[in-house]
């Protein structure tokens, strides 16, 4: 049987490929590692389940486990740890819990690394990357560039290179199991019972599985729901469409919609709510409508789609439920994702799932089975990689290494890399509002033209700087970007955040000049402060 070395000698090879076919020649392989030696975007409430002390039974599994002699010892279970699904999550609780001594396996069905490697956060930033590329070539004129001719799009080089780049990631994600002792299984896994699992018609038992299978687009059924993609398939797209059609609110249609755009495309968004981005800060929501409709998108609220034709010439006529008809070539949705939950086999092992498919958790991430956990965007709590990954590196710690802990959701930094890219940690101004009540909220802002566009005067380019803060304690409780390097600079606001930053620390900070972050620590004057100002100039206007 080979070891997962052998991937690795065959990436080139599968770097050739289409990565529909190269998942699919990985699908045929089985790769077992030779063990190494154990070493010693808005939150959501998780859903509520019953406590029944995963930290203590975690403790009593590490000394059990460590009592057996670790990853060497005896047990009644071919594994100590199963996870189900190598994405993010689960890659990363298996290596840690394989580190602490545990004898782990993980089932795969697709490539290597989940959503994020394949069909998202990567993939998405690489798109993200190419479409400024347009701006970028116009802009240079402006700087004394002789540009003769706009360059042409050479989608397939894009993609090409994309596969490439995904693959040799995927790589890296079977070396970092091999070298962790991690035996990778290739193939759905399904549930059979509290610790059995089975994968290609092999069963495996454990003490302990965890799920980590993730989730997947959801697409809403209508007469022609059949025609249209989503995400998935525009990783994958032959050519460069010419006119695009996506049907969602949320920051993967926010985001496909500047791609395209950025690319050429005519991009029609539809969203059926007065804005989108629901959850984020109003004013972020309202500046980005206008910079993308500035642009040129047909950005279109309160209006979804009805149905989708498909027409002789391969085209697509979407007719809306306002009545109008809008001809593209491309419709894509992007309306929400869903846990991956349905063909795992929950209901065989007795594990509760929400309405939408959702695994509810415990704070340490364990269902109402004792001996079944969940993390990631399965569990329907915050879908964000390094979430996912947080998760199930404090799962591993728990379980095997004596170390009982969980996340911590506040003050988690996110980015939605539209055009321009936005930045967020903590509290909107409403959410703020509604928690310490409109009298102890100070909002400081400021939407301006960055001095990189001073010379290009590109439309699309306002920047939007913005600081929740708590009046009675001074605390910084919410930090909004609308900026172009906008997920760069809100990491460190994030450790500012976490930190118990005061606003009197960001005015004490001198700025970085000149740049536009130096904004955050400029912003002088409350809104409500202005509004006071503005009131007391006006009566003394009327009594002059």
């Amino acid at each position: 049987m080979a070891s997962t070395s052998a991937f690795v000698s065959i990436a080139p090879v599968l770097a050739k490929l289409p990565l529909c076919r190269a998942s699919s020649v990985l699908r045929t392989s089985v790769f077992t590692p030779v063990r190494a030696a154990p070493s010693s975007r808005h939150v959501r409430a998780a859903p509520s389940v019953p406590q029944r002390g995963a930290a203590q039974r975690g403790a009593n599994r590490w000394a059990t486990t460590m009592a057996g002699g670790g990853a060497n010892g005896s047990s009644k279970y071919d594994y100590d740890l199963f996870v189900i699904g190598a994405g993010s999550g689960g890659v990363r609780a298996s290596r840690i819990a394989a580190g602490h001594g545990a004898r782990v396996a993980v089932a795969e069905e697709a490539a290597l690394g989940g959503t994020c490697v394949n069909v998202g956060c990567v993939p998405k930033k690489l798109f993200s990357y190419g479409s400024h590329y347009s701006h970028d070539f116009a802009d240079a004129a402006k700087y004394g560039w002789s540009v003769p001719e706009m360059p042409t799009v050479d989608w397939p080089t894009l993609i090409a290179n994309k596969n490439a780049e995904i693959l040799r990631l995927n790589g890296i994600y079977g070396r970092m199991l091999e070298n962790a002792g991690v035996e990778l299984k290739v193939g759905a896994a399904t549930l059979t019972g509290p610790h059995s699992v089975e994968v290609n018609g092999v069963a495996h038992t454990a003490e302990t599985i965890l799920v980590a299978v993730g989730g997947e687009p959801f697409v809403p059924t209508f007469p022609g729901s059949e025609h249209v993609i989503t995400s998935n398939e525009a990783f994958f797209l032959e050519s460069l469409p010419r006119r695009v059609l996506i049907a969602g609110g949320g920051y993967i249609a926010v985001e496909f919609a500047c791609i395209f755009h950025g690319y050429g495309s005519q991009v029609t968004q539809l969203y059926r709510g007065d804005l989108f981005l629901r959850g984020f800060d109003h004013d972020v929501r309202t500046h980005l409508a206008g910079e993308m409709t500035d642009r040129g998108i047909d950005v279109r609220f309160n209006t979804d789609v009805k149905a989708v034709v498909k027409n002789a010439d391969g085209s697509f006529t979407t007719t809306l439920k306002d009545g109008s008809t809008v001809e593209t070539d491309v419709v894509m949705f992007a309306t929400g994702r869903k846990p991956k939950t349905s063909e795992l086999g929950l209901e065989a092992a007795g594990v509760t799932t929400g309405k939408s498919g959702e695994i509810p958790v415990d704070d340490f991430s364990q269902t109402n089975v004792p001996s079944i956990y969940a993390v990631g965007d399965v569990t329907d709590r915050v879908a964000l990689t390094p979430v996912a990954i947080a998760e199930g590196h404090c799962f591993a710690d728990t379980l095997f290494d004596n170390n009982p802990r969980s996340p911590n959701y506040e003050y988690i930094p996110s980015a939605v890399f539209s055009q321009p890219a936005i930045g967020t940690c903590g509290l909107t101004e409403e959410q703020a509002v509604a928690q310490f009540g409109e009298d102890d909220v100070d909002v400081f802002k400021s939407a301006f033209r960055p001095l990189k566009h001073t010379l290009t005067q590109r439309p699309g380019e306002r920047e939007l700087m913005k600081l929740i803060v708590r009046r009675s304690t001074d605390v910084v409780v919410g930090v909004h970007v609308v900026q172009s390097a906008a997920g760069e600079l809100i990491q460190l606001a994030g450790v500012a955040l976490k930190a118990g930053v005061t606003k009197k620390l960001f005015d004490s900070t001198i700025g970085v000049h000149p740049t536009s972050a130096e904004e955050l620590v400029t912003l002088r004057q409350s809104e409500r402060a202005k509004a006071e100002a503005a009131a007391a100039a006006e009566a003394k206007k009327a009594t002059a």
